[in-house]
């Protein structure tokens, strides 16, 4: 179909704009509108930046590329990885990035002077329009700033390289590997001084029974001077029963540094019957702690007691130790990218040398331009005018005698161009409308015959008058068998209930629209069906009759029960495959000290064996978990009270969770309720799980119930004061296998909610204020 504007003019159209090619004799002009250009708007500017986007788009994102490389070089990458790693780091991988885009941009800046020169050549072999004064500018600015171009950046590279190997001599090396061995054997010294202190302390506790109560006064005064003796921060000696004997601390040390706790490492004594050392930071500096039994004299293989040796180390000698160590593992760290900062520095200085040229060249093109270019486009546009083009504009910033002959020209073409579109808008218009018309009719026939749902359309009178070809294909039936028919007859004909109930509701209701859902049977075939009707009005507001869409849900519903299946299994292989990892290792592990005859063979198949079977028992209890899920028991249903349940499985809670606190408010109206005792008690029980477990074992809970008699509903609800759910987790609380927690198989809640639906209940999640989460589920009396 031609267009409007050939169809005004009687043409093919205006003739074709010349193309835009800076070596071609054609220098590029204004492009006419396809329409016209009444306002005589001049499209030079557009045509003009092609040119200059590839420059500036490479200019600025090479300036700040070359702006990252010197930061990320000096500054960010050291950093703490490991040693030895054969993963590069991530301050070294962002160098070697940003050096690659700083090699692309060079490259591209090559290529780019590259092409210039190229094109000047051509321009000049082809005798173009000022070719000759524009390459002798160019090879004036390539001349002048060449050679002290490369000169300075022969010397910048020789002032580079000595200086990057002064900065990574053997020398300065060995200093720093020096001052981390003497902070490295300052930190073994203190855990050194309190291990060997408390094992000599204890043994002369054990030979001098100063445990015994009538050698208390003895013991006090021995620890005392043995603190002095052995020049350690304090000694703490506790019995079997963690009671405190007797306590000594240099005053010299703060305070707040010997109150940390110590009843976990003389737990740990009294239990393992071996010593224990632990590192314990403090604000005002490093407490080393370590705790000794002290067998009994009375009793054999029994520990009588616990001696506990503290030394300290101040925070003035613990900043200045990790200052040491963490300079020196930048500095090894620096040292790895030692090639990378010389080749990337190399990089930036020939990139700075070719962004000179570049700049020489490109300068040299821009004045020469300035000078040639709006003589030609003169030409050019005097030839497209001859060729019946109208809609030529000429944007050259000039001046002079040439600046008052282009806007001559211009003037003259809008003008030209200003008689012709009003010819040309008042057939556009009348064509416009006819062909509006014809559009928007055959849109709405090709919206009804091509949409994917079922449509069907009523007037007023209760003929149909609309069926398309979904609607054809959905149901079965062709349309002309109920087109021009009343709709009851032909609903109670075919057998559509679903249609009878939505038609019968807009008529009796005076309902604007309906929706329901319901099974038909199609060719003996059952499909459920959606089906929404609307009331069809006028702009005067009068009925025009209703149109009911339907669409078939039958695979929709049968492709989410798979779906559903598939995430489970694939959620269920992901969880079992976890442990067959820590197993596979620990086998070949055994097998390989079989193999060796190792002497320690007895230990490792002690550790291996113990990891399969925890590992298998933890794949055991997935299972487990998952065929409770999978296959519920059908609910055993006796009318019984619900409150019987909720005190027993509370009162279970309150005997074994002594950090527990569980609130009853229980409504006495309440009625039996018909439910499965076993499983509603494991709805509580998990519940009550989750909360515990969101309380970290201690705080309150709160059950109520309600009966809501106006809907024959009993409201049950069971809130914590822990730390709530997360909104974006609120939509997939009740999916199986998701999960927050690190230990867990993810199914308690989904087991939750399929026991509350097997009752014909419904179960949700809120949050409990001021803090907590709520679950709050109904169950029909």
């Amino acid at each position: 179909m031609p267009e409007p504007s050939q169809l005004a003019n009687g043409s093919g159209g205006p003739s074709s704009p010349p193309i835009d090619h800076i070596d071609d004799r054609r220098q590029p002009i204004s492009v006419p509108h396809p329409r016209g250009n009444p306002s005589g708007a001049s499209r030079e500017p557009d045509r003009k930046k092609p040119h200059l986007r590839p420059v500036w788009i490479v200019l600025i994102l090479l300036i700040p590329c070359l702006a990252l490389t010197f930061y990320y070089a000096q500054m960010v990458v050291p950093g703490g990885e490991e040693k030895g790693s054969l993963v590069p780091t991530a301050g070294y991988a962002i160098v070697l990035l940003l050096v690659n885009l700083d090699l692309i941009g060079l490259v591209v800046l090559t290529l780019l002077l590259s092409r210039n020169l190229i094109k000047a050549y051509f321009e000049r072999r082809h005798r173009l329009v000022g070719s000759g004064f524009r390459t002798k500018l160019i090879a004036a600015f390539i001349g002048f700033s060449l050679i002290p171009t490369v000169l300075l950046a022969i010397v910048a590279s020789g002032f580079l390289n000595k200086a990057v190997d002064v900065w990574f001599s053997e020398q300065i090396e060995n200093v720093m590997r020096d001052s981390y061995e003497v902070a490295r054997l300052q930190q073994a010294g203190h855990i050194a001084l309190a291990v060997n202190s408390a094992r000599a302390i204890g043994q002369e506790i054990y030979r001098e029974d100063m445990l015994l109560p009538e050698q208390r006064d003895l013991l006090i005064a021995a620890m005392a001077r043995k603190r002095a003796e052995y020049g350690v921060a304090g000694i703490e000696v506790f019995s079997n029963k963690m009671e405190a004997l007797t306590k000594t601390f240099d005053t010299s040390v703060p305070e707040g540094v010997l109150d940390l706790p110590v009843s976990q490492l003389v737990l740990q004594a009294i239990n393992g019957k071996q010593e224990s050392t632990s590192v314990q930071e403090a604000q005002s500096g490093r407490l080393v702690r370590t705790a000794i039994p002290v067998p009994s004299g009375i009793r054999s293989g029994e520990v009588a007691g616990v001696v506990v040796v503290e030394t300290y180390v101040p925070e003035s000698l613990l900043t200045k130790m990790e200052g040491i160590s963490r300079q020196y593992e930048e500095y090894k760290q620096i040292k790895a990218m030692k090639n990378p900062i010389k080749a990337g520095a190399y990089l930036v200085i020939a990139i700075v040398t070719v962004m000179i040229l570049f700049s020489a060249t490109w300068f040299g093109f821009y004045v020469a331009r300035g000078i040639t270019v709006p003589i030609q486009r003169l030409a050019e546009a005097t030839e497209a005018v001859a060729q019946g083009d109208l809609t030529v504009q000429i944007d050259a910033k000039a001046t002079d005698e040439i600046g008052t002959l282009i806007a001559s020209f211009n003037r003259m073409t809008q003008d030209l161009q200003t008689s012709k579109s009003k010819l040309e808008e008042a057939n556009l218009t009348l064509w416009n409308t006819n062909v509006e018309l014809d559009r928007r009719r055959a849109y709405i026939e090709t919206v009804v015959a091509t949409i994917p749902t079922g449509l069907l359309s009523i007037d007023r009178f209760g003929m149909i008058t609309t069926f398309n070809p979904s609607g054809e294909r959905i149901l079965g039936l062709a349309g002309d068998r109920l087109r021009g028919r009343q709709a009851n007859e032909v609903f109670k004909e075919f057998g559509l209930d679903v249609f009878q109930t939505a038609y019968d509701r807009l008529l009796a209701e005076e309902r604007n629209d309906v929706s329901l859902e319901g099974q038909l049977d199609v060719q003996g075939k059952l499909i459920t069906i959606r089906l929404s009707g609307s009331r069809m009005k006028d702009e005067a507001n009068q009925d025009l009759g209703f149109v009911l869409i339907f669409e078939d849900l039958t695979e929709l519903i049968k492709a989410q029960k798979v779906a559903a299946w598939q995430e489970v299994a694939r959620r269920l292989a992901h969880e079992i495959k976890n442990p067959l990892t820590p197993i596979q290792l620990s086998a070949q592990r055994l097998r390989k000290k079989f193999f060796e005859q190792a002497p320690d063979f007895n230990r490792v198949f002690d550790e291996a064996t113990n990891v399969i079977v925890n590992e298998v028992g933890s794949i055991k209890h997935l299972l487990d978990e998952f065929t409770k899920f999978a296959r519920m028991p059908v609910p055993q249903m006796t009318r019984q009270p619900l409150h019987d349940v909720v005190r027993e499985v509370a009162a279970m809670y309150q005997s074994v969770q002594k950090d527990i606190e569980v609130l009853l408010e229980l409504d006495e109206d309440l009625p039996l309720l018909n439910f499965d005792r076993d499983q509603l008690k494991r709805v509580f029980v998990n519940l009550f799980d989750n909360a515990v477990q969101a309380m970290n074992q201690k705080g309150r809970i709160w059950v109520s119930t309600k009966y809501d008699a106006k809907r024959k509903r009993a409201v049950v609800t069971v809130a914590d004061e822990g730390p709530g759910i997360q909104p974006e987790d609120q939509e997939r609380l009740f999916v199986p296998y998701f999960t927050r927690k690190k230990t867990g198989t993810g199914l308690g809640l989904a087991i939750v909610r399929r026991i509350i639906t097997d009752h014909d209940g419904q179960i949700q999640a809120g949050a409990n204020h001021p803090k907590g989460a709520v679950f709050t589920f109904e169950l029909p009396v």
